[in-house]
């Protein structure tokens, strides 16, 4: 049975490597049951437990890079599981970003002339600036979770979502922008006979993707990031 103290000195231990606090407390619960499980194995003391399991995990803490979310270095294990959880998001964002692109396509068929596609398109790019409004504005008892400089005692990120949450009000600006253009190659290529240049047809197929995909991995981002505070509810009281 791990002591209060003694969990303490787990926990301090692990704040040292900078592990966000989601991951650290999921890290604290595997290494408190690895200790208690040497103790009662082979009959050792707490610290003599605690410095073994450390030896144990010392591949895990050490530092190495991922440029794609951190800018300098980081645990080996926070890599691995930011690349996880992110790469499962990035897929996500992907392939909806793919439906929105198809949907947005579909506007082009259902348009009797260009000015009404046009507003149809810019209505339908309007939902990815409202949604994400919708969710800052309905979640304002997370709001001080949201910035990268607000930390656990002032010194970890509340979760590994904490990080890239900055991208919330960039895409959001990039996506106003986006918002007010007209596309005028879709609807002549697919509706009028009239010659388009491959160039910026191609552009109004990638462009739009690109912002969809983009929007949606911010939306998923926000989410996970109020997931997983909900999940530290017993550890945290986010209201405050």
């Amino acid at each position: 049975m791990i002591l209060t103290e003694e969990e303490k000195q787990v926990t301090d231990y692990l704040i040292l490597h900078r592990l966000p606090l989601d991951v650290l407390l999921e890290v604290k619960d595997h290494m408190i049951s690895q200790i208690s499980d040497i103790q009662a194995n082979e009959k050792l003391s707490f610290n003599e437990a605690f410095h073994k399991t450390q030896k144990l995990w010392a591949d895990e803490f050490k530092m190495t890079t991922y440029s794609a979310f951190y800018n300098g270095g980081i645990p080996l294990i926070l890599k691995k599981i930011v690349k996880e959880k992110y790469n499962n998001i990035i897929r996500k964002s992907l392939l909806l970003g793919i439906v929105a692109s198809l949907l947005s396509l579909s506007l082009v068929f259902i348009s009797k002339n260009q000015p009404t596609y046009n507003n149809l398109f810019r209505i339908y790019n309007s939902l990815f600036l409202i949604t994400p409004f919708l969710l800052w504005v309905f979640n304002k008892e997370i709001r001080k979770h949201v910035r990268r400089d607000f930390k656990y005692d002032g010194k970890l990120l509340f979760t590994i979502y904490q990080q890239n949450l900055a991208l919330f009000i960039s895409c959001i600006g990039l996506m106003f922008q986006f918002v007010t253009r007209e596309d005028k190659y879709l609807f002549r290529f697919f509706r009028t006979d009239d010659t388009v240049s491959i160039f910026p047809l191609m552009l109004t197929f990638i462009l739009p993707y690109f912002m969809y995909s983009m929007m949606i991995f911010v939306m998923i981002n926000f989410l996970e990031h109020k997931k997983t505070l909900k999940s530290l509810k017993s550890f945290l009281d986010i209201s405050q």
